[in-house]
């Protein structure tokens, strides 16, 4: 069912702490009524939903962005702010750098958007032939590169401190040690408040904190009803056992969950996403829903706190996503989608 602004008990409690964003008499969906919640042991206060930068240049080629698309992905971000969504996920590969500095220019515009909204980004992903012609595509968390990717990153956002800084995806050659150099180098300088990680390993976020002397706040991960193993590899139990937040990339499984997705005709599993969908499509309707709605309103029930990152650009599908946050799932229809899912009931 739909709720209104949530009753949340005094004292402690392991569950991500919430708070309502404004009087339950504006209309719903709107900025008020979006939820924030804490990011792990940070002071950061995030909306329930993250509205992800990855798609508002338009293009992974600078060289073909265009005034006009720089003009619809300012649009994209302003109409993700003014539904609610207060946590924007970038990186400084995304667009190649275009999607950092569209923001920027949304920043300028919106100065309410600058007190309000929370910017996230990250590093690490170093494209092929970058430092020399023969340098391959791979990752990278030299303290070097964290902290020149940093400064970079800061320049096209046009701020002096980002929020959240993450390293992106896992470096073989990761050296925690190092890791937790660049972190103090940048957080000694002014140059960022909190730091977290992405697609990260239980095992090798462990190792990363035992070197560093602040939390990592976040664990960004693809998690989704087409993608379980956060669930089972122990990601979501350590969430909850440390105090990290999960952030969810693609929740909607690249728009296979989303309204009208549908799985490829040769695709190895289509009978089983296809009895998956119809499940979320009898919820959807039963709950008064898109199907959307309810797959992220999946998400958002686990205990842990999970953020889901919301990719469109079309500002319809922006603001219909916040209805995930109003959205209150029984445990029943929870499994039911989880048994849809597997494909196959619990032992």
């Amino acid at each position: 069912m739909l709720r209104g602004p949530p009753r949340i008990p005094p004292g402690p409690s392991a569950r991500p702490r919430l708070a309502w964003a404004g009087a339950s008499t504006i209309p719903f969906p709107s900025a008020a009524a979006m939820r924030t919640q804490t990011l792990g042991k940070s002071t950061l206060q995030s909306s329930r939903l993250s509205y992800g930068c990855m798609r508002i240049s338009g293009t992974w080629d600078p060289a073909k962005l265009t005034p006009d698309m720089e003009r619809k992905g300012v649009r994209a971000v302003l109409s993700a702010f003014e539904a609610g969504y207060t946590l924007f996920d970038h990186a400084d590969i995304y667009g190649r750098g275009t999607c950092e500095s569209i923001y920027g220019k949304a920043l300028r515009e919106s100065p309410e958007l600058k007190r309000r909204g929370l910017v996230a980004t990250k590093c690490g992903i170093r494209w092929a032939g970058d430092g020399g012609p023969q340098a391959p595509h791979r990752w990278d968390f030299s303290r070097e590169h964290i902290v020149w990717s940093c400064e970079q990153s800061l320049q096209r956002l046009g701020l002096d401190c980002i929020d959240l800084y993450q390293l992106h995806r896992p470096d073989f050659l990761a050296d925690p040690a190092e890791i937790a150099a660049a972190f103090a180098q940048l957080q000694r300088q002014g140059k960022v408040k909190f730091f977290g990680v992405s697609n990260f390993t239980p095992s090798l976020l462990s190792a990363v904190q035992s070197a560093c002397p602040m939390p990592l706040v976040v664990n960004q991960v693809e998690i989704h009803l087409n993608r379980l193993a956060p669930f089972e590899d122990g990601t979501l139990d350590q969430c909850l056992e440390r105090g990290v937040t999960p952030l969810s990339w693609s929740p909607l499984a690249g728009g296979l969950l989303g309204d009208g997705g549908q799985p490829a005709a040769d695709h190895p599993h289509r009978e089983r996403l296809l009895g998956l969908l119809k499940e979320l499509d009898l919820q959807a309707s039963a709950h008064g829903v898109s199907r959307s709605v309810m797959s992220l309103a999946w998400l958002l029930k686990h205990p842990s706190g999970i953020i889901p990152i919301v990719g469109s650009t079309d500002p319809g599908r922006i603001r219909d996503a916040v209805r995930a946050d109003s959205l209150e799932l029984g445990r029943e229809v929870w499994y039911r989608l989880l048994i849809a899912a597997r494909g196959q009931g619990l032992p």
